[in-house]
């Protein structure tokens, strides 16, 4: 293998929105540095499965369910 190629792999501690935090192994900065998450398992609604929010901007959901509502979706 070639030398001086691959990143250093250390230890590092995560921190979650909530505060909780937790050590892994990780490339990301220097050993003992602290990744704070803006979006984690704890808050994104990817991971907690609340009801996502449809934008609907200048009313194109409303033009797009006018013009295929003889089709039959599926609601």
């Amino acid at each position: 293998m070639k030398k001086d190629i691959h990143p250093d792999y250390h230890t590092i501690k995560v921190q979650l929105t909530d505060g909780s935090s937790f050590e892994t192994k990780s490339t990301y900065g220097k050993q003992g540095d602290i990744l704070k998450l803006d979006i984690d398992p704890i808050s994104h609604p990817a991971w907690t499965g609340e009801a996502s929010k449809l934008m609907d901007s200048d009313g194109q959901v409303a033009k797009f369910n006018k013009r295929f509502q003889n089709l039959n979706f599926k609601k």
